[in-house]
């Protein structure tokens, strides 16, 4: 699709915040820096020494120019409004994309690494899920957002569920690529697992890690000494309240749960090698951390529905929670 031609790159993406997502467009420049040259438009200043600490990229300043609404000094106060403040987030990552128009005529191609994007010229546009930047005609006032320019665009999907919802949302095709797995998984005979679920995610209250506690806590109730490890992935400024509720929730249960946050890419493989299970209750348009449970030999168990079970295989029944009218899901191995 890309060509050494091309020259100069510019990359959407708005917010280094954690999640999926941010791995795919961290891997995404990983694997253009060498060829291209490569400009990153962004609401923040990022750290590339942390991010490479945390997902194992190799990226630098060097390699890649970044151009930031705001300097770095701002850097927590903006990240904080971002993850907290809905309107004013999207007010940030319109204005980034009217940025990137405004310097397109510098650029050979643009790549949307968040969703489906008008840049202002034809993107290939990788989508997560759907209608996650239009919308709101105000906001599409303030970055000048065509929907029709969108649908125009070569489109990359991080699952076949999503590929589905968008050729039902904008009415286009777009191929599957799924997300990128690099964990560099230590000799498996060097490993002993533990009797262990592990549970992978941004602590927010979409990923419901509140969930999978009350659910194990049902499996230990019927006599299976089993231990969490509760990891908070990316990290970043999501809603504090709920995040401080984990952490209460954790402490309270520090004799089978163990509460890490904002891992270092080793730790976090070696924490996910070492469990014999997995658990993730949100349904999700792909679920990396998923991915990384099952590359990792993790036994993972999944919702019925939703991408990660492109991950699972629809076959293995027995790793999806059943869902049970007023009552709280189960596993169905023990």
């Amino acid at each position: 699709m890309l060509s050494p031609a091309l020259g100069k790159i510019a990359v959407y993406y708005p917010a280094f915040l954690g999640g999926g997502a941010e791995t795919v467009a961290l891997w995404m420049l990983e694997a253009l820096k060498e060829k291209y040259d490569l400009t990153l438009f962004t609401v923040s200043e990022i750290d590339f020494e942390r991010l490479n600490a945390m997902y194992g990229t190799t990226l630098s300043a060097q390699k890649i120019q970044v151009k930031a609404l705001f300097p770095r000094f701002l850097n927590p106060v903006i990240d904080f409004l971002i993850a907290n403040n809905q309107p004013l987030r999207m007010l940030l990552f319109h204005l980034c994309i009217r940025d990137i128009k405004a310097n397109q005529a510098d650029y050979d191609l643009s790549i949307s690494a968040y969703n489906a994007a008008d840049l202002g010229k034809k993107t290939i546009q990788y989508i997560h899920w759907v209608k996650v930047l239009e919308g709101n005609g105000w906001y599409e006032k303030v970055s000048n957002f065509s929907i029709a320019q969108l649908k125009k665009n070569p489109s990359l999907s991080n699952s076949q569920l999503v590929q589905e919802a968008v050729q039902k949302t904008y009415g286009i095709h777009s191929t599957v690529l799924y997300p990128p797995v690099v964990l560099d998984i230590p000799n498996e005979a060097q490993i002993e697992k533990e009797n262990a679920f592990i549970c992978s995610g941004r602590i927010t209250e979409a990923k419901q890690p509140d969930q999978v506690i009350k659910i194990l806590k049902q499996v230990r109730a019927q006599g299976f000494d089993i231990k969490l490890h509760l990891t908070g992935g990316g990290g970043g400024a999501y809603a504090l309240k709920y995040e401080r509720s984990i952490k209460k929730l954790a402490a309270e249960n520090s004799d089978w749960i163990t509460l890490y946050e904002n891992l270092e890419y080793a730790d976090y493989v070696q924490v996910v090698a070492r469990c014999q299970y997995g658990i993730h209750y949100k349904k999700e348009p792909f679920g990396i951390s998923i991915a990384e449970m099952v590359k990792a030999g993790v036994i993972p168990f999944v919702r019925s529905q939703g991408g990660q079970v492109e991950i699972v295989g629809a076959q293995n029944q027995d790793l999806f929670l059943e869902m049970k009218q007023r009552r709280s899901p189960k596993l169905l191995l023990f």
